[in-house]
């Protein structure tokens, strides 16, 4: 129970934190679809990354090509099942939805990991790194996407629309590659996108409090 238990609850506190956060907290009912979204991605990811990365010579160095199959998927589920629900009426939706979406995916990633790492001591080691590395990042990389969409859903900008995917891709991309060349530069990626990270979060928090209403005007 307690290595379950350290494989979920990081990425489930996370995402709790960003949820309650929203001055206007979304239905449950939407909160969980956006989860099982981004459990459900885990399946095609598996897939493109065997092709693209596992059934490669070298494949531990080209963990980075996961950046360009996970990230897509997560903003194809934001794209088409989230951004035209009436429940997505401000920006702040989109930075939710994309967190749980990513932390959805994340939880059962680290099952993968966990389970697969061999003997148990193995595995809490497995768990308790990645609650402080993969599923924070996972989760910047989801604030990130969301933030940029809800500013394109809002404002029609094809720029933020762009931005939503490619900065992501770019955190996501350039932490596996020194993660797999064992670098410990790595964490100071993590650390810029955390803090950028926060960054994104805090406008939307500031911009909340100005707000008497949640419902903005959709631009596209």
């Amino acid at each position: 129970m307690l290595l379950i238990a350290l494989t979920v609850l990081p990425a489930l506190a996370i995402a709790l934190y960003f949820i309650r956060s929203d001055r206007f907290i979304e239905p449950a009912s939407t909160i969980l679809f956006s989860l099982f979204l981004g459990v459900a991605i885990c399946f095609p990811a598996g897939v493109l990354n065997t092709l693209l990365i596992w059934n490669q010579e070298d494949p531990d160095r080209l963990g980075y090509l996961a950046a360009f199959t996970e990230e897509p998927l997560k903003f194809l589920m934001i794209f088409f099942f989230l951004q035209g629900r009436t429940e997505f009426d401000e920006p702040m939706d989109a930075l939710v939805y994309g967190t749980v979406v990513s932390l959805g995916f994340a939880i059962l990633e680290n099952f993968g990991y966990v389970y697969g790492a061999g003997s148990e001591t193995s595995a809490y080691f497995v768990a308790m790194l990645r609650a402080f590395t993969a599923i924070p990042m996972h989760a910047a990389c989801g604030v990130v996407m969301g933030y940029y969409f809800g500013r394109y859903v809002f404002s029609g900008s094809r720029r933020h629309l762009f931005l939503s995917l490619a900065i992501p891709i770019f955190f996501h991309a350039s932490y596996n590659y020194l993660a797999s060349i064992d670098s410990l530069f790595f964490l100071l990626v993590l650390f810029v996108l955390v803090v950028y990270c926060v960054r994104l979060h805090k406008i939307f928090v500031e911009e909340q409090k100005l707000k008497a209403m949640e419902s903005e005007r959709k631009l596209i």
